[in-house]
This record gives C-alpha cells, structure tokens and sequence, in this order.
C-alpha cells in the first residue's frame, strides 16, 4: 500500500480542479483578487505537484479593479479539462466581465485572452458529448446548479440555461463538475457552505439535461470535527488514473 500526506499541496490553493493527459496530471484552483491568476501544476502521481505556471499571466487577461480589487473578489473556481488537442480552462472572475474561457495547446502556455460567455452565476465546468456538444454545469444565481449548452470557441451559448438538481437538502449547492463515465452521466456538487457543513454530493442521469438521481449515500464527503488538522472539505473534481481507479481532489 502507497502512503502520503494531505494536503499534497499546502498553502492557499483552494478550489482545485484536475485533468489528466496520458501520464500527467494538471491541476488548477483559484486566485481571487491576485496577479498572476490562476496558479497550475503538474503531477505524475497526483502526490508531488510542481507548480508550472499561471493561467493568467498577462494583465489584458485579467480585467481586476484599481487600484486594487476586494478580498476575495476576482477569480472563484476554475475547472481544467482537455478536449479535443487542447487544454481548456472555465472560470468567474467576479469583478469583471463575469464567465470566461481559456485555451492553450500547451499547459505551460500561452493561453489565449479570455472568450466571455454570456452566463450570469459562478464556479462554471465543462464538458463534452463524443459528438462535440459542449456542456456548462455552473451555479446559477437563483441557488442550485444549472446547465447551459455552449460553444466555448466563441462563447456563444446555444441552449439557454436551465436548472437540473439542487444536491441532497444541504444549503448552497454550486461547484458542479459534470462527467460522463459509460452510459451515465454524474454531477459532482459542493453543498452546505463553506464552514462546518462543507460536503461532496454526487447524482447520476441519462443525459446532461436529467433527471438526476442523487446518490443514497450523500453527502460523500464531509468533514466537520475540530479534532483533525482537516477540516471544511469540500468542493472536489474527479480524475480518472491510467489504471482505472478514481481519485479525488478537494479544498
């Protein structure tokens, strides 16, 4: 049995989103209201992470107020994925401009200037059919997780935004990652805050738009004793290893 320590990245790298190429991981998380935005790193066993880079590195990328931004305010949540030859990034920055996506043929760069998506809400993911449909999950500002069909090299969006599922009963469902795995598709959510409550909730469907099926066991994840150095988690991203095992990770 292969032992480690969490956190496997410490410090403040909160939201973290992960995709895997081959043999590498990528991870990317949050920045809030700093330049550069969005810090990346690379990993081959999802254990020793090297930071590689930012996202967002050139100041026309990231439209922030100044002389400075709020705490907490600019970048919440990006989800990483690869598609089709190119690693793409999804995220809110909430001090301007709202919903973005970037790409790049490289991790290591250069991204290209944000494609704004017209989708009013946070923490938005993607995800695509075999067909080339692509898929925006994304917290909708009514509360619950909504969906919204798009094109991401233009940001047009094509099937406008609906609600799906609102997670197991907990408050503030959002952080939604959509994933298709054989013939169901899961949205993985963070519920019940971000203090004490924190969760992981999972639902199944036979199609982005649903019905969804929450999970009998929800919350997955949680953890709200103060005995352990721990505490909070929530808000995870599945990946899938070359092996076929799923790991998770999570702020």
């Amino acid at each position: 049995m292969h032992m480690y320590d969490n956190p496997v990245i410490s410090g403040f790298h909160p939201d973290p989103s992960v995709c895997r190429v081959g043999d590498d991981y990528y991870l990317v998380c949050s920045s809030f209201e700093y330049f550069p935005g969005l810090p990346l790193f690379h990993s081959k066993d999802l254990v020793h992470w090297e930071h590689i880079g930012n996202v967002l590195d050139r100041p026309g990328q990231l439209p922030l107020p100044l002389p400075g931004a709020k705490a907490s305010g600019g970048l919440y949540a990006p989800t990483i994925r690869h598609h089709d030859g190119r690693y793409w990034v999804i995220n809110t920055n909430v001090d301007g401009g709202g919903n973005f996506v970037v790409s790049a043929e490289r991790p290591e760069g250069p991204w290209s200037d944000p494609v704004w998506i017209d989708l009013s809400g946070i923490d938005p993911d993607l995800a695509w059919e075999e067909d080339g449909t692509c898929w925006c999950a994304f917290s909708g500002p009514e509360g619950g997780i909504n969906m919204a069909r798009i094109d991401p090299v233009k940001g047009e969006v094509l099937e406008g935004s609906f609600g799906t599922w609102s997670g197991s009963g907990l408050k503030y469902p959002e952080a939604p990652h959509l994933y298709r795995i054989g013939d169901w598709w899961y949205l993985l959510i963070a519920e019940g805050g971000t203090e004490r409550g924190h969760s992981v909730s999972i639902a199944r469907s036979r199609s982005p738009r649903g019905p969804w099926e929450g999970a009998p066991a929800n919350p997955l994840l949680s953890h709200s004793g103060t005995a352990r150095s721990i505490q909070n988690t929530g808000h995870a991203d599945l990946v899938e290893a070359p092996d076929g095992s799923w790991w998770m990770v999570l702020l």
